[in-house]
């Protein structure tokens, strides 16, 4: 005999209940094996196609490990050393930028300067607030390098998490499977299959789009000679899952650091701000399309929300979880959706007399 909805409402709520607080309470503890997790659920799919070819499921593992190890050693051999050098470079330009720009203000915007001038005192005001904003700022990286050993251990344990989740996959969905309540077992099913394809679409698809938008705009404003260009591309490559996001972020920053560089060559400023915009226009007529779809169900909005509301009360865990949590209640949304649409709360009378006839 099935359980009365309302004691299935109770546990299932009791559940939920629960895992909300283990992730509050343990969101740095289970920082290695989300990623860990996450980096299993990407290459599945690549996993399950090699074993398509006649491989074992531990061959097929070993071998994404092998290839994956040997990426991740060119990336730091080839990639890292660059980006620290140009950040270490930006780092030591930044006061003669400050003083470019206090030249340029002295003779576009010499009002700026003026002691008395409402704009001079809102300057002052804002550097004041900086300034008093300073300590909080030591602090926080301070304590970002007392975690330095917690981001080696991050980088130990997370691959082999992904390693023996990616070998166990299948059987631990298998076994999943058969633990959920037989009553919504089916449902369960179909639900979480539409949730997969959501995140499949999106997550996978916009890593793709990331990885392809980032190497273009580092790659692009290398050409152009723009200085730091290599990290200016990876950041607008790295937020670009956020719609717009990448593209505005990325050419603020490169299209400022062109007009400090290039002012007065309106050809390279030209052609920086061509770079993204013929970055964003691929990406919103091609890539988007072909690679994340047209019906994922993730609405720019909602994903913002969700990154804020989570990140907010469960730091860079929640941040991590947001995606496939919105993802699931977007699918489960509609879902409820259709099943009001079907009951006689949305139908009425008509409803209930168009079933008796």
């Amino acid at each position: 005999m099935a359980l009365p909805v309302k004691d299935q409402l109770r546990y299932w709520g009791v559940a939920a209940a629960v895992f909300v607080l283990l992730l509050w309470a343990l969101g740095d503890v289970l920082l290695p094996f989300v990623i860990g997790g996450a980096i299993a659920y990407f290459l599945d799919p690549i996993a399950d196609r090699l074993e398509n070819l006649g491989l074992s499921r531990m061959a097929a593992t070993g071998i994404i490990t092998i290839v994956g190890v040997l990426g991740f050693v060119l990336m730091i051999l080839m990639v890292v050393p660059a980006l620290i050098t140009q950040l270490i470079d930006l780092v030591e330009v930044l006061p003669s930028l400050f003083k470019e720009l206090r030249g340029f203000i002295e003779q576009r915007f010499p009002s700026l300067l003026d002691r008395e001038s409402s704009s001079h005192q809102a300057l002052v005001s804002i550097g004041e607030t900086l300034q008093s904003k300073t300590g909080d700022l030591l602090q926080s990286v301070v304590a970002s390098l007392g975690s330095a050993i917690n981001v080696a251990v991050l980088l130990v344990i997370a691959p082999v998490v992904a390693v023996y989740l990616l070998m166990d996959w299948d059987r631990m969905i298998a076994r999943i499977g058969e633990l959920l309540p037989r009553d919504h077992a089916p449902t369960i099913k179909r639900l979480a299959g539409e949730i997969d394809d959501v995140l499949a679409s999106f997550v996978r698809g916009m890593g793709t789009v990331c990885l392809i938008l980032g190497t273009y705009y580092a790659v692009a404003l290398m050409i152009v000679g723009l200085q730091f260009g290599l990290i200016v591309g990876f950041i607008a490559g790295l937020v670009t899952f956020i719609p717009y996001l990448g593209a505005l972020i990325g050419g603020t920053l490169a299209i400022g650091l062109a007009l400090f560089q290039f002012w007065g060559d309106w050809v390279h400023i030209g052609l920086v701000a061509g770079i993204f915009a013929l970055g964003q226009v691929t990406e919103g007529n091609f890539l988007t399309p072909k690679l994340v779809g047209s019906s994922v169900g993730l609405h720019p909005v909602w994903l913002l929300l969700a990154l804020s509301v989570f990140g907010a009360l469960f730091g860079f865990v929640g941040m991590l979880v947001a995606v496939p949590v919105a993802a699931a209640l977007g699918v489960v949304a509609r879902f409820l959706t259709s099943l009001y649409l079907e009951s006689p709360l949305y139908t009425g009378l008509e409803g209930l007399k168009q079933e008796d006839e």
